[in-house]
């Protein structure tokens, strides 16, 4: 059981379902880690502020599959922003990896209060083009920021990694990125507990005979979103994954749209204070 892909604005290919890092303690990655490739993902989320980079990379080197098919993305930390500071956090996390080539490679959040992220963008620029990287991407990105980079610098990003779930969708945020080609990654995909308890997301998983987080993660898929749960139950680390042997019909994904309440779990990249951020 694998994820089918989906072809960035720059020709690289990034499975769909991938397995996300946040919160999983460095003791235990690598061994979570191990668990999802086994059950059959083939994409790994983490970042230099989830301190869990060594385990992940010894997972993708333990786990006897080729490397190039295991896609591994990271992120800068936000206190590393800055075209040098960036350029030396990349080798940094690149180490912790113990990977020559990083897949993705994203600004964690853009810090607008810092107004760095378009010099930190020319950095990874310049890692795109040396082939230390093979994509580039953007995390907490809203509207304004996009149309910035997209201005003033020479490359899209490829992906966004926002907060995206039932009743926290950033439509304005998705449509922007989609203007620009820019592949929305939802993280925090299930959202608040009550997401997974509405009566639209359980009436669906009681027909279909599935959970309802692969009731809300399929939801995810047919939008076209890479999405990237979190788990580090065996269990539950497969059904995440199990999401092609059904569908949602158009009334179902309607009435999971409508969940909608514009209410985040994470800060606000507008104007949440540095020590905040994800």
């Amino acid at each position: 059981m694998t994820s089918p892909t989906i072809t960035l604005n720059n020709g690289v290919e990034i499975p769909q379902v991938g397995f996300g890092t946040f919160q999983v303690k460095p003791e235990q990655t690598q061994q979570t880690v191990e668990d999802a490739l086994a059950a059959g993902y083939r994409h790994i989320d983490t970042a230099a502020g989830y301190y869990n980079e060594a385990g992940v990379g010894a997972a993708v080197r333990a786990c006897g599959l080729p490397r190039d098919e295991v896609f591994v993305t990271t992120k800068l930390r936000n206190g590393d922003q800055g075209y040098e500071q960036a350029l030396r956090a990349f080798e940094d996390s690149r180490a912790a990896l113990g990977l020559d080539v990083v897949d993705l490679y994203l600004i964690h959040w853009p810090v607008p209060s810092k107004d760095l992220y378009v010099e930190t963008w020319r950095a990874f620029e310049k890692l795109l083009a040396d082939g230390a990287v093979r994509a580039i991407g953007v995390s907490n990105f809203l509207p304004d920021h996009l149309e910035r980079l997209v201005r003033e610098t020479d490359v899209v990003p490829a992906v966004n990694q926002v907060e995206v779930h039932p009743t926290f969708q950033q439509r304005p945020t998705q449509d922007a990125s989609a203007q620009h080609g820019i592949a929305v990654e939802a993280y925090s995909p299930l959202g608040q507990g009550k997401d997974l308890e509405s009566d639209a997301v359980t009436s669906v998983a009681e027909r279909l005979g599935v959970t309802t987080g692969q009731v809300v993660l399929r939801w995810h898929v047919q939008a076209g979103r890479v999405v990237i749960p979190k788990s580090v139950t065996p269990e539950r680390i497969r059904s995440n994954l199990d999401l092609f042997s059904f569908e949602l019909t158009d009334d179902d994904v309607a009435a999971i749209d409508a969940l909608e309440t514009h209410t985040r779990i994470g800060a606000d990249p507008a104007t949440a204070a540095f020590s905040q951020m994800r």
